[in-house]
């Protein structure tokens, strides 16, 4: 990815030069980098990254062990190699390793969505819309990392501008020329995407969420719209349906649509058929109007499918290849995705982790049940370690929506789940004095329960992990994935039909 003979430090301290406190001691070089003392090879660049639990500073000594050929800090260390004295080492860290890498990204196209809830989706669908228009692409997000063919399990859904660069490194020398990404307000504020020119970006919408990070919501909207700026991209592409999205189409500084239902949408969904399996839809743009059936199911995929829309228009993709794009994804890992075996009732496992989130996915599964005549049971719970706040909100969400309520334990982290759960029942009491159906704490357990409690007709939404495959929790992660229990007890029951 880069030439063996390395890059040198003065030519990595010059693409930070207004962050320089002292530059590199001697006229090394560095033939990797790293941030994670773990992963430091010999001859690396180590960041030391300052942290919410530790400081990168302390784990320096370790680096050097490891053979570390130069630092990047904030305070000179002295131990024995060189190093680049900086005011901000997160900041400079995406500039080194752009530097580095060859500023990969500056030669690809790069679409990015950002939002609370949809950006997964989303961002499916643009890279289908740019492999329909004939473009080698890369996906970057929360579930999977695609490399042209090749897929990768997804670690973190912006990943960190180190790794970023490299990844886009790689895509290049496959290449790639498209990619689609999700863009959290973590990765925004925390630097991951500087050196990243984006062609266009959408935003999905914004409701409450890491409230653990931000201060409040207005400090959380910020972030977002920090991605709708000349420095970062070159138009946007807004929820006009969201009141955050109105107010960030009003004021933003780059060429922006709007896309929804409402009237004054330029990308805009009419003629929408909703249907248990699926969904039509026939949307108008200002190139024109063309109508798609998809799998995806629900409203909240109808402003997914006009997110990716207004997005792919504004990057410059034909209608043609937008329409081939959104009927091409069936469905998407872990979001409203049916686990199937042949069982006379629905049961589906969503990531929805949020207010918002649950009540859109919980309103699809009531249309799906009243078709049917059935019920709609929930098992979910709250993860731990995240924003407190939003946990009575979603009890209240489902205590509204759901007919048969099961609260139980998510990714409890450094959490007492017991804890977690009596502030998710705050919620629910306030809505359903009786409170749920059953509260159990073993996640297999409380899904087992939900499967076993249903009848012909009833749709079991299992929510808050998606497409997960493990749990956490204080001392430990361990195996589990909400669509393999699911399966396993429909399986117990006799069921052995439906999709594999």
């Amino acid at each position: 990815m880069v030439a063996t003979k390395g890059v040198s430090l003065r030519a990595l301290a010059a693409a930070a030069r207004d962050l320089l406190g002292v530059e590199p001691d001697a006229d090394g070089v560095v033939t990797g980098m790293a941030y994670d003392s773990r992963a430091v090879m010999p001859g690396d660049l180590f960041f030391c990254v300052p942290g919410t639990v530790s400081d990168g500073h302390l784990h320096a000594p370790a680096a050097v062990g490891s053979g570390a050929s130069a630092l990047c800090v904030q305070r000179p260390l002295s131990l024995g190699i060189p190093e680049i004295v900086v005011a901000d080492v997160r900041r400079a860290m995406p500039r080194m390793a752009a530097a580095f890498y060859g500023h990969p990204a500056d030669s690809l196209q790069v679409l990015a969505v950002t939002g609370t809830n949809g950006k997964t989706t989303t961002a499916f669908l643009l890279e289908a819309i740019l492999s329909a228009a004939g473009r080698t692409t890369g996906l970057i997000g929360t579930i999977e990392t695609r490399i042209g063919p090749e897929v990768r399990p997804g670690i973190r859904t912006t990943p960190e501008s180190l790794d970023l660069q490299r990844l886009f490194r790689q895509m290049k020398d496959r290449d790639v020329d498209a990619v689609a990404m999700e863009v959290t307000s973590h990765g925004l504020v925390l630097h991951r995407v500087d050196e990243v020119r984006f062609v266009a970006v959408g935003f999905t919408n914004l409701s409450q969420d890491h409230l653990d990070f931000h201060a409040t919501m207005e400090d959380y909207f910020a972030a977002k719209k920090s991605l709708f700026v000349p420095e970062r991209a070159d138009r946007g592409a807004v929820n006009v349906d969201d009141p955050y999205g109105r107010k960030l189409i009003a004021t933003a500084p780059i060429d922006s649509i709007g896309f929804g239902v409402s009237h004054e949408a330029e990308v805009r969904a009419v003629d929408v058929k909703l249907e248990p399996s699926g969904m039509t839809i026939r949307i108008i743009s200002p190139e024109g109007e063309f109508e798609v059936e998809t799998g995806l199911v629900g409203n909240f995929n109808v402003s997914n499918c006009l997110a990716a829309t207004a997005v792919a228009l504004q990057a410059g993709i034909d209608l043609d290849a937008i329409a081939a794009g959104l009927a091409g994804v069936r469905s998407v890992p872990g979001r409203f995705e049916s686990v199937d075996r042949g069982q006379p009732f629905s049961v589906v496992v969503d990531y929805a982790h949020t207010p918002d989130s649950l009540d859109n996915v919980l309103r699809a599964a009531r249309r799906m049940a009243e078709s049917h005549g059935g019920r709609v049971i929930c098992a979910f719970g709250c993860g731990g370690d995240r924003d407190r706040g939003k946990r009575p909100l979603m009890g209240a969400v489902v205590a509204r929506l759901v007919d048969v309520v099961i609260v139980t334990s998510d990714n409890p982290r450094s959490e007492d789940p017991e804890a977690i759960i009596a502030e998710v029942l705050e919620g629910i009491v306030a809505e359903r004095p009786g409170g749920p159906d059953a509260t159990l704490v073993d996640r297999r357990e409380a899904i087992e329960r939900a499967i076993r409690h249903a009848a012909p007709g009833d749709v079991v939404v299992i929510a808050g992990k998606g497409h997960e495959s493990g749990q956490e929790f204080a001392d430990r992660k361990i195996p589990f994935d909400d669509r393999r229990v699911a399966a396993e007890t429909l399986e117990e029951l006799g069921y052995a039909g439906g999709a594999a």
